[in-house]
């Protein structure tokens, strides 16, 4: 009888502190907005306006702010759960993606290519329906961006853009919160890619003007950003009154440049080519001397794993490399989208300036 007595007065203190919770983090007045992301994809950050991007950008501080500086509990993505499908190998979006999503209530399950072959034992179509029936939402980190594609077609759930051969706007968004918390402002900046024509630059390419910033892009020949991409950057460049330039010299591209960033030269898939570009790459490592043709306050940035021919050690150990404050960026940035594609949450703090 005692044991049942105190079973029942325990059960009624844990009703009592969940319900205490529940108020704590739903308290204060969402922040008026008209942005709505929910229900939406992220393939690219070309499918966002300039105030999407923004609105992502400060839920990401709002939530590193309420959960890192004050120790809220916001579990608002308790009882959802995303599939996390991993062509690719990687520790930052892994990492970041499943710790995000746990520390906000949800359940993260992790697929590799052991557990699921895109398009090989089942069609696209079919996986795309059978985890929309299965998850709240898929992040796809894979090989082809027509592949997103097509799972974004054929779901009723979102689709998230965890890095293809095209794009990487999960990256970006870390790099941009990286830059507004580093400068307090991101308008006006100049941003110097120094580096291969890949997923990361075409992501920059496709959002960079919109918050007023101008790129630098210096690329072998050979390995410039896709034709396509840049003709739409220039729209944009061309839209929001921002500059726009491209060279082969990366003492060019880094001149009165704010942010140097590069990358790796040689990405998953392209290991054959790696004596080729390892040539073509010659001139192109980010070192001090690189630093001395940029402006005074010039921050450095990687979205790793780094390779010391891509910059070396004086650079990326620096006070000027934010390149671990941009791997955790990665983690608050994930949690701003996957808040904002399946909750209703507004931020309930401070819009920052951008």
């Amino acid at each position: 009888m005692f044991f049942n007595l105190r079973n029942l007065l325990n059960a009624a203190t844990l009703r009592k502190s969940s319900k205490h919770l529940v108020r704590h983090f739903r308290s204060g007045q969402p922040t008026q907005t008209n942005v709505n992301l929910k229900g939406r994809d992220l393939l690219t950050l070309q499918n966002y306006t300039a105030e999407e991007i923004k609105y992502l950008l400060w839920t990401a501080s709002d939530l590193k702010q309420r959960i890192k500086d004050k120790g809220e509990y916001l579990p608002l993505l308790q009882g959802k759960s995303l599939a996390m499908i991993f062509e690719k190998r990687s520790t930052r979006t892994r990492i970041s993606t499943e710790t995000g999503f746990a520390l906000l209530g949800g359940h993260p399950c992790f697929l590799t290519t052991q557990d699921i072959h895109l398009g090989v034992n089942e069609s696209l179509a079919d996986t795309a329906r059978v985890l929309s029936s299965l998850t709240n939402a898929v992040l796809a980190r894979v090989y082809k961006q027509s592949d997103l594609d097509l799972l974004a077609k054929e779901a009723s759930v979102p689709i998230v853009n965890g890095l293809s051969d095209s794009y990487h706007p999960i990256q970006i968004l870390a790099d941009y919160l990286t830059l507004q918390e580093h400068y307090g402002y991101l308008k006006g900046l100049t941003i110097s890619w120094i580096g291969d024509g890949n997923n990361i630059l075409n992501s920059i390419l496709m959002s960079a003007a919109k918050f007023g910033m101008h790129l630098r892009v210096a690329t072998p020949k050979g390995f410039e950003p896709d034709p396509n991409i840049v003709k739409v950057a220039e729209e944009y460049s061309k839209e929001y009154s921002t500059k726009l330039f491209f060279t082969t010299d990366p003492l060019e591209a880094a001149s009165g440049a704010n942010v140097l960033v590069t990358d790796t030269w040689i990405s998953m898939g392209q290991e054959e080519e790696k004596a080729k570009r390892m040539k073509a790459f010659q001139g192109y490592q980010i070192t001090m001397q690189t630093g001395k043709q940029a402006a005074s306050d010039w921050a450095f940035l990687h979205c790793l794993p780094r390779k010391p021919e891509e910059v070396d050690d004086e650079v990326f150990y620096s006070p000027r490399s934010l390149v671990f404050q941009e791997a955790e960026n990665r983690k608050w940035t994930i949690m701003a989208v996957m808040v904002s594609l399946l909750t209703d949450y507004s931020p309930q703090l401070q819009k920052p300036t951008f």
